[in-house]
């Protein structure tokens, strides 16, 4: 992939990022586009999930727990284990 369409993807949000990445699964689904042109928009696909996951990764780390005392008062945030 040429490297301006790399700098392209790393500008997209998730939302248009995830959106451009169901329109190329469902163009490889459909299984009509000629094998050079599959190739090309499969390896933006993974550029796109790749954008994808760091997105989600700077979105969980910044996301908080709130933590509460025994009467259930807002005390503060500490980080959210997701797992």
């Amino acid at each position: 992939m040429a490297e301006n369409a790399q700098a392209d993807v790393k500008k997209l949000s998730f939302e248009r990022a995830i959106e451009e990445l169901e329109s190329i699964v469902k163009r490889l689904e459909d299984g009509k586009v000629p094998l050079e042109e599959s190739v090309s928009i499969y390896e933006r696909g993974e550029a796109l999930k790749r954008r994808c996951e760091e997105l989600l990764r700077q979105a969980e780390a910044r996301v908080d727990k709130i933590t509460t005392d025994a009467s259930g008062q807002p005390t503060g945030t500490e980080p959210l284990d997701v797992q």
